[in-house]
């Protein structure tokens, strides 16, 4: 089984990501002062909250919280799982991804999916594949639906047998790896727990690939008059439905940077489309156009457009896609819909029409914003005057989640001429100040009043270098004061990495309670007092603090002493030699 990735790799990813690089590849950043801005990528608003330290490779949004590092940022933003995103980032540098075998489980392991998993479904996509050979019904029906040998072997389309254990027999002789299979939605177990058998049986297999091209899940279409016609993979640790898209993969292959994107309903029209070399569709999974999706999709091209049936159940289904897209449509991004006429779908259009006429449909495609108000204007005139006002609610409600731009602007201006507003824009205004949230002060970080140890963590978390400089204080562990420890762990660990920043260190914290608290702390300001033009003396401040704390040391320890009904007399002599001390202090602190 594969183990942990190594502490020492994580650090040494994170010394050569750097998180400004990496966030504006995906969100534009502007220079503000010595951190970058942009508005956040993980929640709407109309100004920038979210800031990028260069400097302590940390990320953070004042206005909704959201804040990592590079490996953070990564697993928030791709929707993926911590040693995915570590297999990311690594690949960026051009780096291997080691592993080491554990024994047990740490507290700060990593929720690691096992690379056995993944091995093992490229194994059964390979061995499907290798089944259609020698399966003549499966060829009869895959050349039936007009499909060469190319566009199988391109989609490395397969079968499964019609046995109950093919898969179970042969890739999960042991217990372990029947686990594995199990966790991975290919074995079903039996209700009354007897052996396992196999999910897919007597189907063409299509491989869902991740985006790095590992296989996933299936898909499965049954051959003959077994229900269900089609049968995807279920949940698991590997395969998320409302994430994933049969074909995204493929398109990435066919095209470094697609100019549009198609998406179709079944993995078959995505194939067929391919055999016409409309190489960029891609098809949900058994599921509804998600957000997720669409976020996925507008990270790949700035032209998205949706294919459905023209019937009611298409439209409703445009409708949820389009719901879903509207806090993703900034300007520059491009969603359109093509609506097709009864009876077709996209495999048996493009058979008809073929290329050139299916890709003059995309051209011609309605953009969403007609859409949209077509789909207002009827529900507008089916409710009557006296439902008017309600439908500019639901427009303005649906407008408010469009990012700021000239795309929203273009929006409220066609709601206004439908709702023969004209120029009022008091009315415009009215309606949308109705439909907003209150404006939040979010854009400047908040200073607080911390204790002295979280004082003192906060200054080490977001200043590391400059806690590097202090000396190792043995003498505080016995502070009676709760988070003493973890105070000087923490201090310890910055000294043995001097050059270590904050992103590092909060990686070492990651899944902890004290990590939570660290995160918090390194988005806090603690100079409240401090002239904001003035700079703020950080190693002064920390010095005093752990001054405070030494001081504290002395009183705990002079309280000791007095409270004994009997002190020998080296304690006397201790107690003595602290008071003069203690007096010293004081004496310097009025000097001072």
């Amino acid at each position: 089984m594969a183990g942990r990735i190594p502490q020492s790799f994580i650090d040494d990813l994170l010394v050569r990501t750097d998180i400004v690089e990496l966030i504006d590849s995906r969100v534009r950043l502007k220079k503000a002062g010595k951190n970058y801005q942009a508005c956040c990528p993980f929640h709407n608003e109309k100004s920038p909250s979210f800031t990028v330290s260069q400097e302590k490779q940390f990320y953070h949004c004042f206005g909704c919280g959201a804040h990592g590092n590079a490996i953070g940022f990564v697993m928030e933003y791709d929707g993926l799982e911590f040693p995915d995103a570590i297999e990311e980032l690594a690949s960026m540098q051009g780096m291997q991804v080691p592993r080491e075998q554990s024994i047990g489980n740490s507290a700060n392991s990593q929720p690691a999916v096992s690379k056995d998993l993944f091995e093992l479904m490229n194994q059964i996509a390979r061995f499907y594949e290798s089944n259609l050979k020698s399966a003549p019904h499966a060829v009869e029906y895959l050349k039936g639906r007009g499909l060469t040998g190319e566009v199988v072997k391109r989609f490395n389309i397969g079968y499964a047998p019609s046995d109950w254990d093919q898969v179970r027999r042969r890739f999960g002789a042991s217990r372990d790896h029947e686990q594995l299979l199990i966790s991975g939605g290919m074995l079903i177990t039996r209700e009354n727990g007897g052996s396992s058998y196999d999910r897919f049986r007597d189907r063409i297999m299509f491989p869902i690939r991740d985006k790095r091209g590992r296989v996933i899940g299936f898909g499965g279409r049954v051959l003959g008059d077994g229900t269900p016609k089609y049968l995807n993979s279920p949940e698991t640790p590997i395969f998320h439905k409302g994430r994933e898209l049969f074909g995204l993969y493929e398109v990435k292959q066919a095209h470094k940077d697609p100019r549009r994107i198609l998406v179709v309903e079944g993995y078959m029209d995505v194939v067929a489309l391919g055999q016409y070399d409309i190489d960029y569709a891609v098809a949900a999974l058994g599921t509804a156009t998600t957000s997720d999706h669409i976020h996925t999709l507008f990270r790949t091209t700035a032209e998205v457009v949706c294919c459905y049936d023209g019937d009611n159940a298409g439209r409703e289904a445009a409708w949820r896609a389009l719901d879903n897209a509207l806090p993703h449509l900034q300007d520059g991004r491009e969603l359109k819909f093509v609506f097709l006429p009864d009876g077709e779908d996209p495999d048996s259009l493009v058979r008809k029409i073929g290329k050139e006429g299916f890709e003059a449909l995309l051209d011609e495609a309605q953009p969403f914003a007609d859409f949209m108000f077509q789909r207002l204007r009827r529900d507008a005139i089916l409710l009557g005057e006296a439902g008017k006002h309600e439908i500019a609610h639901e427009a303005a409600e649906l407008i408010r989640r469009v990012p700021e731009g000239f795309t929203r602007e273009g929006l409220i201006t066609r709601l206004s001429s439908m709702m023969r507003w004209g120029e009022n824009k008091q009315r415009i205004a009215e309606l949308f100040a109705r439909n907003s949230q209150p404006k939040a002060e979010v854009n400047k970080p908040k200073a607080i009043k911390l204790t002295p140890l979280r004082r003192a963590l906060a200054l080490m978390v977001q200043y590391p270098a400059v806690a590097a400089k202090l000396p190792s204080m043995p003498e505080l562990a016995g502070l009676r004061v709760q988070g003493i420890k973890f105070l000087l762990q923490l201090h310890q660990q910055i000294l043995a990495q001097p050059g270590i920043t904050t992103g590092i260190l909060l990686e070492h914290w990651r899944g902890t309670k004290e990590g939570e608290i660290l995160a918090q702390l390194a988005m806090y300001y603690p100079f409240e007092e401090i002239n904001p033009d003035q700079a703020p003396d950080i190693q002064r401040e920390l010095e005093d603090t752990f001054f405070g704390f030494t001081s504290q040391v002395l009183n705990q320890r002079i309280e000791e002493l007095q409270n004994k009904e009997r002190p020998s007399q080296a304690e006397m002599q201790e107690l003595m030699m602290l008071l003069r001390e203690m007096k010293t202090e004081k004496r310097n602190e009025c000097g001072a």
